[in-house]
């Protein structure tokens, strides 16, 4: 993943827009979230937090895991003006290197699109997850409307789950939960949301 990109955009990725996506997604992820008090999560590819520190009262710990030391900035000043003690966050790339962690739940919002090789990230969230553990990911259908060199158009169900099956995820489901305007590249789009269990 390209950071500069993602770096400059830090400070000003908090838009209005994009808190509004994330109150959606954050919704949605609260469901699956359900008795995991303590449960360990990490949000790979937080950015700022937007989703994640609106889930810290739900679990135990969170760890936010992002490439982009600059949104990593973003997220540590909200941590600390929210007062939050179980939240932290750590600056890694794990299409680089995976460190050694281990968590109950990875969270994984709108970021499989800009990572080339899915089946490899996916293999290291497995690894990461400890037996039983869930990763939960939100993403954008697949889009014929779009075309980008450094992003996947969207994600065909049966394809993602042929692929989390392969990494070794057993009970995937997956289900489209919103549609919305001009929320992909400027295009009309919906996103899904996926679970599935280590």
């Amino acid at each position: 993943m390209e950071n500069n990109v993602f770096e400059q955009m830090a400070k000003r990725y908090d838009t209005e827009e994009r808190v509004e996506l994330a109150k959606v997604i954050v919704k949605e992820v609260k469901t699956k979230l359900q008795n995991s008090q303590s449960k360990a999560l990490i949000d790979y590819g937080s950015g700022t937090g937007l989703i994640s520190l609106e889930l810290s009262d739900l679990v135990d710990s969170i760890l936010l895991v992002d490439s982009s030391k600059q949104m990593l900035e973003v997220a540590k000043a909200k941590i600390s003006h929210k007062g939050m003690t179980n939240s932290k966050v750590l600056h890694s790339d794990f299409t680089q290197e995976t460190p050694e962690l281990k968590a109950d739940i990875i969270l994984m919002s709108l970021v499989l699109l800009h990572i080339p090789d899915t089946k490899k990230i996916l293999q290291e969230l497995f690894n990461t997850l400890n037996n039983d553990g869930k990763l939960i990911m939100i993403d954008f259908d697949k889009n014929d409307k779009i075309n980008h060199p450094k992003v996947h158009n969207g994600f065909s169900h049966e394809e993602l789950k042929k692929r989390l099956s392969e990494v070794g995820f057993k009970s995937i489901e997956m289900k489209t939960f919103y549609h919305g305007h001009r929320i992909f590249m400027s295009q009309d789009a919906s996103m899904f949301i996926s679970s599935s269990i280590k």
